[in-house]
């Protein structure tokens, strides 16, 4: 379980994102509203532990701070932040990410048999920029749980792409409930009225983002 007590980041001149809390189980979905993109940006980089914020705490199971945290969290497709270049194709997406996973460079499988093991092979040669939003999310949620130490998956900003809310939210819960049953969070816009699972709001003020996040993983 993801627990984060009271996170907060400060703007320029006012709060960005008042404190906050939520407790995020494996395998579900939990679903947090922040009001504006930089607000969710900056709660799923404290969420994922990506940036540190100005009070708060967070923790995962009995291993409380952000090192712990950092180390089973995955950030996905963050704006500007970790989301994909537009000019890659997806193998070359997925190359450079399995290039990047952790262990002996011998263990790294290929970019086409990795596709091929997901059943993603039919995107091999499109462009990123060119996916629909179903792709994306179910391609870009598989590669984060390459590595065999994530537990969390922090999603900025799911609803951006277009998606019905139903089929973005069917994605996400697809993967908390899969094989190995990461708690995964949405941190978007609003909370979808047929949503029935666990929820958070976010306060916020419209203010910039504080410009401290570190380079994601």
């Amino acid at each position: 379980m993801l627990l984060a007590d009271s996170l907060s980041f400060h703007g320029h001149h006012a709060p960005l994102l008042r404190p906050t809390s939520l407790t995020a189980p494996a395998a579900e979905l939990t679903v947090v509203s922040a009001g504006t993109q930089d607000a969710r940006t900056a709660l799923a980089l404290g969420l994922s532990a990506r940036m540190k914020p100005d009070a708060g705490t967070i923790a995962w199971e009995a291993e409380a701070g952000p090192r712990a945290v950092r180390r089973v969290s995955a950030l996905v497709d963050s704006p500007q932040i970790n989301e994909p270049e537009q000019h890659l194709r997806v193998k070359d997406l997925v190359a450079e990410d399995l290039a990047l996973q952790p262990g002996p460079f011998w263990r790294t499988v290929s970019a086409d048999r990795w596709l091929r093991a997901h059943r993603l092979e039919h995107l091999s040669r499109a462009w990123v920029d060119a996916l629909a939003a179903e792709d994306r999310l179910h391609l870009l949620a598989s590669l984060s749980l390459q590595d065999s130490a994530v537990r969390v998956l922090v999603f900025d900003s799911p609803d951006r792409h277009g998606l019905p809310d139903a089929a973005w939210l069917r994605i996400l819960a697809d993967v908390a409930g899969g094989r190995r049953h990461p708690a995964v969070v949405a941190v978007v816009q609003r909370i979808p009225e047929e949503f029935s699972g666990r929820t958070a709001v976010a306060e916020t003020d419209n203010l910039s983002l504080n410009p401290r996040a570190e380079a994601a993983a």
